[in-house]
């Protein structure tokens, strides 16, 4: 089965026309997206769009042999022109199974936004999942086959990704293909970069692509390390990679604070950011994670693991550092780094970066600003990839 992406952009295209934004203002050449519509096997076309026709014609086919033409979400806008020799666009009601002639079985999924999804199914078994923009499947259950390629708004709902890889309609050898692509991400490197740590894709328009070839599904790192500083939106980027997968165990070490209620309300920022589908555990002590099999962890942060591993070896006492404070918190440091080298879990970790700021005016702060130092180089050693979160842009130091 081969499906043509005669567009892969959002319902306005990308750039949206007359926006002023940055993100539209560099869409442009192989950035620039139509509203997204799919040809499978030139038979099938699901989604019209403005100037389908003549994105038909610059992918190298032809909508002469479409025989059905199905809508996923409802347009806003005017009604789109049906070129003349396609059949008037339908939708297949929830839970239904329309079949074609050409022995395509088409069954309708039902949505938890307003929309339609449509599971495909090739004439020789490949399997082929579309999801409209802004929403995600509803009712799923164990029973899900196993998709071969999933076209979807991995950008925007990276949750419904997450909810078909939790009853294994997406499993590794999963094409995940980002459509509906509009201005929430800045095109070209940053938007593979993300799409990447969430096990997806993008392709141009145009492109056809044959379902069931799986050599460019992308490499998910298992071991990751964000770094950045105060406000830089590492947690933020450490929690974007993992948001399309299901149950992860976000592992706060700062724990809570009587009395504090500042800290109380950074706290429940972060919860409420996290997807409603995430565990939490209050815990520094990471290594009995590490060593579980299980879902992937988030451990957020190391800064503050270091602290209570400061306070338990009195760290912060210069004579007790000396008599054997160092040794101990070494050997922590140790057994922690050996953990991450051995886990078999998906691990991201988040830290801090001091060692660019004011040197610390007093001997405890400057011991932990270099024991800090020291733990961030010998975690990154054991992750696969490592970033630099700058004012909310991740650069990308390894991997």
């Amino acid at each position: 089965m081969e499906v043509t992406l005669l567009g892969t952009g959002g319902p306005l295209g990308l750039p949206r026309p007359h926006c002023p934004c940055a993100v539209c203002a560099v869409a442009l050449g192989g950035d620039a997206r139509a509203a997204t519509a799919l040809l499978v096997d030139g038979t099938l076309l699901l989604d019209l769009t403005p100037g389908a026709a003549f994105a038909a014609a610059r992918a190298g086919c032809s909508l002469n042999g479409v025989r059905q033409v199905l809508l996923s979400h409802p347009h806003d806008g005017p009604a789109v022109e049906v070129p003349a020799g396609l059949p008037q666009p339908g939708r297949v009601p929830d839970g239904r199974e329309l079949t074609l002639l050409t022995g395509h079985r088409v069954r309708a999924l039902a949505m938890d936004a307003p929309g339609t999804g449509y599971a495909v199914t090739g004439p020789d078994g490949q399997r082929l999942l579309y999801l409209p923009p802004g929403a995600a499947p509803a009712g799923l259950d164990g029973t899900t086959e196993t998709y071969d390629m999933v076209a979807g708004d991995v950008v925007g709902r990276p949750d419904a990704l997450a909810r078909l890889r939790l009853v294994g309609a997406v499993g590794p050898a999963t094409d995940v293909i980002a459509v509906h692509l509009d201005h929430d991400v800045p095109p070209g490197r940053e938007l593979r970069r993300r799409l990447a740590a969430a096990g997806a894709r993008t392709v141009p328009d145009g492109r056809t692509l044959t379902v069931g070839v799986y050599e460019d599904v992308p490499d998910v790192p298992r071991r990751t390390l964000v770094l950045g500083g105060a406000r830089s939106g590492k947690s933020v980027e450490a929690e974007r990679r993992l948001e399309a997968f299901p149950d992860v165990l976000y592992v706060a070490t700062g724990g809570a604070r009587a009395g504090d209620r500042e800290w109380a309300a950074r706290v429940h920022a972060h919860r409420e950011r996290r997807p409603g589908s995430w565990r939490t555990a209050e815990t520094c002590d990471l290594v009995p994670l590490l060593e579980e099999d299980g879902s992937a962890l988030l451990v957020d942060c190391l800064s503050l693991w270091l602290t209570d591993a400061m306070d338990d070896a009195n760290a912060w006492d210069d004579a007790e550092w000396a008599g054997g404070g160092e040794r101990v918190l070494r050997a922590r440091v140790e057994e922690l780094t050996a953990a991450v080298r051995a886990s078999r879990r998906t691990v991201v970790a988040v830290s801090n970066e001091v060692g660019s700021g004011i040197v610390p005016a007093t001997p405890s702060g400057r011991r932990y600003r270099d024991e800090l130092g020291r733990l961030n180089a010998a975690f990154a050693a054991e992750c696969e990839h490592v970033l630099l979160v700058v004012a909310g842009q991740a650069v990308t130091l390894k991997g």
